[in-house]
């Protein structure tokens, strides 16, 4: 998903899983198939987990036909499905391909060791003819039996004009059978050519390919071990509270408001709000964070977390797919089948592929046949069927998209959610990022420090007027007066003509008086003297406090500061940014006194102070066409114009309220060091992204040549269609292997 895709979110998500597809060929199959439904706004396609998310509004069963008409088939995934289901899917698919792997070897192997011992018949005598003629039915019995799955694939490919993986097997394996058959019926007319029956080659190229695809699903499995731990969160049941009975119900019987029980140790079903009670609860799973919670009443819980010593009442405000950890799922899932720009080549190299291979493999065995030596049409029968068995593109298709699952599984795993593929890529590009200053650089929960009262009022009444204009504010200093005034127990006055001046503070009327309340540019603008106090207020400053003043009829009667203390892990943050190389600058719209002593207890050299929240953008647009690449993080809703303008936006949210729709990246948690963290992970998984497809390019560059026998004339030799077949295999699983290094690679430089 990009972030053009990001406007379209009212369109409704379903998740479908496909059947059938064997290669990165086939995602462009069922992409174009979905994205013909109509209603279908955007559609992505994840080969490594076998699934599709389509955006828009479009009938579920038109869906399904749709693929089922392209030659797969599809089913839709509602709903947490429960994890060990999946599970055991997988594990049946495995056990299935190991099975016929088995099958085929058992009778692959003693066949390829007797034929090259000279143990058997020779194929043109008598006893030989109905020897092969048993040998070719029983590989018939193997083909359909180990191999029935690519032949049927095959077919359904080639009546819709395609070709895929499938087609290769398919061709591969049954010109070996149907060539092997000629041989034994015409062995008479082709001692020319040294008979051989290649029946050994087609079932063990189907021992080594399903051999191959069961370790691939089960290495495949592992990367989606974050979204099964995600799902497993969720408890089947809950404790609800009906008419003053307590009483188990199923998960999905749960309403909005209705009242609900935890206790000690358990898990929370739902989103809620605490209304009796206390106790701690464990949201590491959620956040990465791993000191306990404290809990209130009035305290958010999530669904999924755990209870720890306590037991409480808390109401459900937020229920199946609405809540936190649902939304989490469905944001990593939505990622995981994203595409980076860096697939997109391996994307368009697969689509077209197959046929080139097909076209390949016709050419080496009209080249053979017509110049190669005797036994020219041996020769020309095992090059063109080695070339179609080793360009099998399952290590080229699952290059990017396995990277990207383990990647951004990992990201959830640590706290931070990716939300699609380009994120993933930008994040370690970046070259400059923008730190908003309250809430992501410091803690976000201001308190007041100092209040100072001038002339006739004193403390209490500069306190009350202040919090008295603040009441009808959603400012975060605000917050901090009020809780101020709420803790001294002061009675609030009745405001009128409330006007609120973005970043600058705010006017109302109290008893017929008016009142200014803000930082200096609002008094500037009222025409406010407070030149005697400027002393006052640099000094409050330069100590990092944030300064407002209070004036009653054009005149400064209070100043009140609130101190707002940097992150215990915002330096520290700042420092491994500074070292990969990333340029921080600090915006907020504090004065430049202020924002100079938070910066520098954050390490940070760069500011731009006195900055309104609508400038913010224009300030991230100013570095990008300086030639940056700039990440901006703020809070994900204030900040929602620079995060969107930015290359990547990284929204700082919590559990409760993870900002999914403001940024490319959201920080679960308030930790500004899983900013660097997700960077380093963008790297690293680049990187990896990088070596999966140099490997699959190399291995196809080089392999068809090779099988083509590019290379006889200079040795002599030639690769066998069996060596063709499992390095096809094995190739996939190092890809896979490669990409599962990512769930355990150090993030800390």
């Amino acid at each position: 998903m990009s972030k053009e895709d990001n406007a379209n979110q009212a369109d409704e998500n379903l998740r479908l899983s496909i059947l059938g597809m064997s290669c990165a060929g086939c995602v462009g199959a069922v992409e174009g198939a979905l994205a013909s439904v109509n209603g279908v706004t955007a559609v992505n396609v994840n080969f490594a987990d076998h699934s599709a998310v389509v955006k828009g509004d479009a009938d579920p069963e038109l869906l399904k036909k749709a693929v089922h008409d392209a030659g797969y088939d599809a089913a839709v995934m509602e709903g947490l499905e429960d994890p060990r289901e999946q599970e055991e899917r997988e594990l049946q698919r495995y056990h299935r391909l190991m099975k016929q792997a088995k099958v085929a070897a058992v009778f692959g192997f003693p066949l390829m060791i007797l034929s090259h011992s000279g143990l058997v018949p020779d194929i043109a005598s008598g006893f030989g003819h109905w020897f092969w003629s048993i040998i070719a039915l029983i590989t018939l019995a193997i083909l359909y039996y180990s191999g029935g799955h690519f032949f049927s694939g095959a077919v359904k490919s080639l009546m819709l004009g395609q070709a895929n993986m499938d087609t290769l097997i398919a061709l591969g394996t049954g010109s070996a059978w149907l060539y092997s058959c000629v041989v034994i019926d015409f062995s008479s007319h082709l001692t020319a050519f040294a008979p051989h029956a290649y029946f050994e080659a087609s079932v063990l190229i189907l021992a080594f390919i399903n051999f191959g695809t069961a370790l691939e699903t089960k290495a495949r499995g592992q990367t989606s071990a974050a979204i099964r731990a995600l799902i497993g969160l969720q408890p089947r049941t809950a404790r609800v509270v009906r008419e003053g009975v307590e009483q188990d119900v199923a998960i999905e019987e749960v309403g909005l408001g209705e009242t609900l029980r935890v206790r000690p140790g358990e898990k929370i079903a739902v989103d809620g709000m605490l209304i009796e009670g206390h106790s701690t609860v464990d949201e590491s799973m959620l956040t990465g964070e791993p000191m306990p919670v404290e809990k209130i009443e009035g305290s958010n819980v999530v669904a999924g977390t755990m209870n720890q010593q306590g037991s409480f009442l808390f109401t459900a405000t937020r229920i199946g797919r609405d809540t936190a950890l649902a939304q989490i799922i469905s944001s990593v899932r939505t990622a995981q089948g994203s595409k980076p720009a860096i697939a997109k080549l391996a994307d368009k190299i697969s689509s077209i592929f197959v046929p080139v291979v097909v076209a390949i493999s016709v050419f080496t065995f009209l080249i053979w046949y017509s110049f190669g030596p005797e036994p020219s049409l041996g020769f020309a029968f095992i090059t063109s069927m080695t070339v179609l068995v080793i360009a099998c593109p399952c290590a080229l298709g699952l290059a990017t998209p396995i990277s990207v699952m383990v990647s951004v599984g990992r990201a959830a795993q640590m706290g931070v959610l990716i939300r699609n593929g380009d994120a993933l890529q930008s994040a370690g590009k970046l070259t400059c990022l923008i730190l908003d200053k309250t809430g992501t650089v410091t803690e976000g929960k201001p308190t007041v420090s100092s209040i100072i009262a001038v002339g006739d009022f004193d403390e209490e009444s500069v306190l009350r007027l202040s919090a008295s204009i603040e009441s009808g504010s959603e400012h975060p200093l605000a917050a901090a007066i009020l809780a101020d005034a709420e803790e001294k127990q002061i009675k609030l006055e009745k405001t009128t003509a409330f006007e609120a001046i973005t970043g600058h503070g705010i006017t109302a009327l109290i008893a017929e008086q008016k009142v200014f309340f803000g930082n200096q540019a609002l008094m500037d603008d009222k025409g406010v003297k407070y030149a005697r106090h400027k002393k006052k207020i640099e000094q409050l400053s330069e100590q990092g406090q944030t300064v407002m003043l209070l004036a009653v009829d054009n005149n400064i009667v209070g100043i009140i500061a609130v101190s707002d203390p940097i992150k215990k892990d915002s330096a520290q943050a700042v420092k491994q940014l500074i070292k990969q190389g990333v340029r921080v600058i600090m915006v907020t719209g504090d004065n430049e006194i202020t924002a100079k002593a938070i910066a520098k207890q954050a390490g940070i050299t760069e500011i731009r102070a006195q900055v309104l929240p609508e400038d913010k953008a224009a300030i991230v647009k100013e570095f990008q066409q300086a030639g940056e690449v700039v990440g901006m993080v703020g809070d994900g809703i204030n900040d929602a114009p620079a995060l969107a303008q930015a290359n990547v936006g990284f929204a700082i949210g919590t559990g409760t309220d993870v900002a999914i729709e403001s940024a490319d990246i959201v920080i679960l948690q308030g930790s500004l060091q899983k900013v660097p963290e997700a960077m380093a992970l963008s790297r690293a998984t680049v990187t990896n992204i990088k070596q999966n497809l140099l490997g699959a390019f190399f291995y196809n560059t080089i392999g068809i040549p090779v099988a083509a026998g590019l290379f006889y004339p200079i040795f002599g030799v030639l690769l066998s269609p069996l060596v063709a077949g499992a390095a096809m295999a094995m190739s996939s699983v190092t890809v896979v292997t490669n990409a599962n290094r990512l769930r355990w690679i150090d993030l800390d430089g």
